[in-house]
């Protein structure tokens, strides 16, 4: 095998837009559709419009803008691009974008979640030695298959690469026998849905579990849901993960996208923690924590290189995909790396799994 003959998107999805002939309207508004525009006027790319679904069309504007329904600007223009600016993680929706894109050219441009920097062919190329070195030491094909499809979604931003290779929960779950979970750290518990998945994957079995959640509107859902659930040997920490025991500026949105900031306006000081300092062994850690990830892994470790097993979201940073693994297969040799997407477009919900089982 060459280096990277699995990447067979050559063409960016933003070069691809630039020399598009058909208009370009843009699927959705906030912060995603901001994050897109700023690319596009790097790139020198001209938006029509945009449109938003039926039930959020009330005559506002965006951006100087009448927002339009869908079937309003095809019953004025036959043929125009769509540039889908959300992320959809329902089947309905999901459904929906794929409907939209057997009628029109639909791109979903890939931009990071937090910091800087494009996902590109070139970002690819520049980065070859790493990326290929987290395929050859993945642990099975669907791994590697799922590998290339999200990095080819990435660079072209065409959702075929991920209708192909979402799994479903039973599949992701497999991978890890959570039987043999007794200790159990969630790191980015947001209002305790991940505990919950934790406790019927398990069966209930377990000795303990920490979960920790930096935003304090967050972390009042997650006390709420094990409170109504009666869930015992639990752990609650109102902290952001983290190499070391600190203290950092944080910018809470009272959602997923709470993440942690260098110090700018708008942010507040948040309590840190390294996981090797609030517990001695771990069977199993999940990290999701917004860009964060790299630090988290940084301060658990031991707890890894001790045996525990990880499942890491690896879609927050431009590197994630392969930093990440890297970072992992160092502190674990053994450990046996799988990757797989759950439903959504864009690429998030891709997740690492290592199995130290």
């Amino acid at each position: 095998m060459t280096m990277l003959d699995f990447i067979t998107e050559r063409v960016n999805s933003w070069d691809r837009l630039r020399m598009a002939e058909e208009p370009i309207f843009i699927y959705g508004m906030g912060n995603g559709a901001e994050k897109i525009l700023k690319v596009f006027e790097q790139y020198h790319i001209p938006v029509a419009g945009f449109f938003a679904s039926d039930d959020f069309v009330r005559g506002h504007s965006f951006k100087g803008h009448l927002v339009h329904t869908l079937g309003q600007i095809e019953s004025l223009i036959d043929d125009f691009i769509v540039v889908l600016a959300f992320g959809a993680g329902y089947e309905s929706i999901y459904e929906r974008i794929k409907e939209i894109a057997k009628r029109h050219t639909l791109i979903a441009p890939d931009v990071p979640v937090v910091g800087e920097g494009l996902f590109t062919y070139e970002y690819a190329m520049e980065h070859a030695r790493e990326i290929q070195a987290v395929y050859d030491m993945l642990a099975d094909e669907r791994s590697r298959r799922t590998f290339a499809d999200v990095l080819n979604f990435r660079i072209s931003g065409d959702i075929k690469y991920l209708d192909r290779c979402t799994a479903g929960r039973e599949e992701t779950h497999s991978l890890i026998n959570f039987r043999q979970c007794r200790t159990y750290i969630d790191m980015g518990a947001y209002n305790g849905d991940t505990v919950l998945d934790f406790l019927r994957s398990c069966g209930g079995e377990y000795d303990r579990i920490i979960a920790i959640e930096p935003d304090e509107r967050s972390f009042r859902k997650l006390q709420k849901t094990c409170d109504e659930r009666h869930i015992e040997d639990i752990t609650l920490i109102n902290a952001a993960a983290w190499s070391e025991d600190t203290e950092l500026e944080f910018s809470e949105l009272s959602s997923r996208g709470s993440h942690l900031e260098g110090g700018s306006s708008g942010t507040k000081p948040v309590r840190a923690v390294k996981a090797d300092s609030i517990a001695e062994s771990a069977d199993l850690i999940k990290l999701d924590v917004e860009g964060a990830e790299a630090k988290a892994l940084k301060g658990a470790e031991k707890l890894i290189g001790g045996g525990a097993s990880v499942v890491c979201a690896l879609y927050h940073r431009a590197e994630d995909m392969f930093a990440l693994p890297l970072m992992i297969h160092e502190m674990a040799p053994d450990a046996r790396l799988y990757i797989r997407h759950k439903l959504y477009i864009p690429a998030w919900e891709t997740n690492l799994y290592a199995v130290n089982q």
